[in-house]
C-alpha cells in the first residue's frame, strides 16, 4: 500500500517536497491506478496530496490526540480516497479526497476520545465536533439582543441548530464535561483512602472466585504493560483480533485501516513477537492469551 508504514515526521517531509499536479495529470494518475493497477501511479498520486492531508489532521490538534497520529489517520483517509477515486465523474481529486481524510480523523478522534464509546451516527458526529461553537453563537447572539438563555434554553436551540433531539445534546454535554476517571482512584485524594471501586456492590464470591479474579487481574497488568510496547496501530490489532468475543477478520482490517490482509497479519505477527518478548517468564496463564 501506498505510503503504509510512514511516521508522521517522514509524510511532513514528503509533503513539503511534494509535487503541485495539474488537472491532467492528476486524472492521468487516476486512470493508471483505476484501469492498469499502477501502484507507482497511485503513490504519486497520494504523496501529491499530502499537505492536504496534514492540513485537515491539524484542525483536530485541539482534541488532545498527538499531531503523528493525527496525521497517520488522515493518510489512511488519503489512500482509501485515492483507491476509490472516479476520474470520470470530472471532480477534482482533492475535493474528493478531503472528505475521506475529514472522515477518517474524526472517527479516530472519537474512537480515543473516552473508553466509552462517544457516538457514530451523523448527527451525534455533529454534536461532538460543533457543540461547543454552535453554544458560543447561539450565546453570542442572545446577549446582543439583550437576552440570557437557561441550560434548557440553550439545548433546545442547540438542537434545532444541529438537528438533534434534546436528549442527545444533554447526553454529550455530560460525555464532554470531563475524560474518564479510573474507578481505581482514592476517594477524596487521599492515597492510602479507599478507592471509589470499593463502594460499589459486590455478590459474595467463592474462594475459587476470588483466586480466579487475582489471576486475572495480574494477567491484565501484565498484558497492560506488554501493549504499552506497541505501536498505537499493533495494540488497536491486536486488541481486536484477540481482545474481542468476536474476533475480526484479517480482511476487514485491512479494509478499515486501508492495507492489504498480508500486511494486517505480519502487523500482527511483529506485535506477538513483542508481546512474547515482554511477557516472558510470565505464568503460564499468559499462553491462554499468546495461543
Amino acid at each position: 500500500m501506498a505510503l503504509d508504514g510512514y511516521s508522521g515526521e517522514t509524510l511532513s517531509r514528503q509533503a513539503r517536497a511534494a509535487e503541485l499536479l495539474s488537472a491532467e495529470t492528476e486524472t492521468a494518475l487516476a486512470l493508471a491506478w483505476r484501469d492498469r493497477g499502477d501502484t507507482a501511479a497511485l503513490h504519486r498520486l497520494v504523496t501529491a496530496h499530502l499537505r492536504l492531508a496534514i492540513s485537515i489532521a491539524a484542525r483536530f490538534r485541539r482534541y488532545g490526540a498527538p499531531m503523528g497520529d493525527l496525521i497517520q489517520e488522515a493518510n489512511l483517509g488519503l489512500m482509501k480516497a485515492a483507491e476509490k477515486f472516479d476520474p470520470d465523474r470530472g471532480v477534482r481529486f482533492s475535493t474528493y479526497a478531503a472528505w475521506w481524510i475529514k472522515a477518517a480523523v474524526q472517527e479516530f478522534v472519537m474512537r480515543n476520545w473516552s473508553l466509552v464509546r462517544t457516538g457514530s451516527t451523523s448527527g451525534q458526529k455533529a454534536l461532538f465536533f460543533n457543540l461547543r461553537r454552535v453554544q458560543a453563537k447561539l450565546e453570542r447572539e442572545a446577549r446582543e439582543r439583550g437576552e440570557t438563555l437557561d441550560s434548557h434554553q440553550l439545548r433546545a436551540q442547540v438542537a434545532a441548530e444541529i438537528g438533534v433531539t434534546l436528549a442527545e445534546v444533554a447526553l454529550m454535554e455530560g460525555r464532554l464535561s470531563g475524560m474518564d476517571a479510573s474507578l481505581n482512584a482514592p476517594q477524596g485524594g487521599d492515597e492510602d483512602g479507599r478507592e471509589w471501586i470499593d463502594v460499589l456492590p459486590d455478590d459474595r464470591q467463592t474462594a475459587v472466585q476470588v483466586e480466579e479474579a487475582h489471576d486475572n487481574a495480574r494477567l491484565r497488568d501484565w498484558l497492560v504493560q506488554a501493549l504499552q510496547g506497541l505501536s498505537r496501530r499493533e495494540r488497536y490489532i491486536v486488541a481486536e483480533r484477540r481482545l474481542r468475543d468476536e474476533p475480526r477478520t484479517l480482511e476487514s482490517l485491512g479494509t478499515e485501516m486501508g492495507l492489504s490482509k498480508e500486511r494486517i497479519r505480519q502487523l500482527e505477527a511483529a506485535a506477538h513477537a513483542k508481546l512474547r518478548r515482554a511477557l516472558q517468564g510470565r505464568g503460564p496463564e499468559v499462553q491462554r492469551f499468546l495461543g
